[in-house]
């Protein structure tokens, strides 16, 4: 039996059980990406970062709140805020580059951008760490030009590409389970409707 999902759930396991059954391998998969074992190469604030960053992404307010409850286990102030200004950045970067990308004419990525970036440059954590949470974003937002932008830079920190698809994998099992637990709660508004 399902669990119903509410926003003062603080625990990991909790939120697995909150997934219903069609939901299974991203309640395994959320059981194992949020471990050093199962993101290798990242340690558990790299982890937990990008988590917050990823749950804040994906536009879920109450799953963003649990998860940055329990990230802040293993968080410090500057990291919180670290993630969410990776989430709000990279929503507007993600929108602006992916046009430049998509719209096939090459003379709009050589004209200046004109929009402030300045967390990028000075994002309070280590830069590393703060393109880690960038490139998982972006990878949530589908912008190609800022994930391959972001995924260089790692690799020029000395990231490995496993640290790399750690982060990747932690994006794509967080996101996925923001979104069954929003068509959840959507599905449980509109059956109240039906029922009153």
């Amino acid at each position: 039996m399902t669990r119903s999902w509410r926003p003062d759930v603080q625990t990991l396991e909790n939120i697995r059980e909150s997934l219903p059954g069609y939901a299974r391998d991203l309640s395994l998969n959320l059981g194992t990406v949020l471990t050093p074992t199962g993101a290798p190469q990242l340690n558990e604030r790299q982890i937990w970062c990008v988590a917050l960053a990823a749950a804040v992404a994906s536009g879920n307010a109450g799953f963003a709140r649990d998860i940055q409850a329990l990230a802040l286990r293993h968080l410090d102030a500057a990291h919180v805020n670290a993630a969410h200004s990776s989430a709000a950045i990279m929503a507007m970067n993600n929108v602006y580059y992916r046009f430049t990308h998509l719209v096939e004419d090459e003379e709009y990525a050589k004209l200046p951008a004109r929009l402030r970036m300045n967390v990028i440059g000075s994002p309070g954590i280590a830069k590393a760490d703060f393109e880690l949470l960038a490139l998982a974003v972006s990878a949530i937002n589908g912008c190609g030009t800022c994930i391959a932008s972001h995924e260089r830079q790692l690799r020029q920190h000395g990231l490995e590409r496993e640290a790399v698809q750690s982060a990747v994998r932690i994006a794509a099992v967080v996101h996925a389970v923001a979104r069954v637990l929003a068509s959840v709660a959507g599905e449980r508004a509109a059956g109240n409707t039906r029922a009153a």
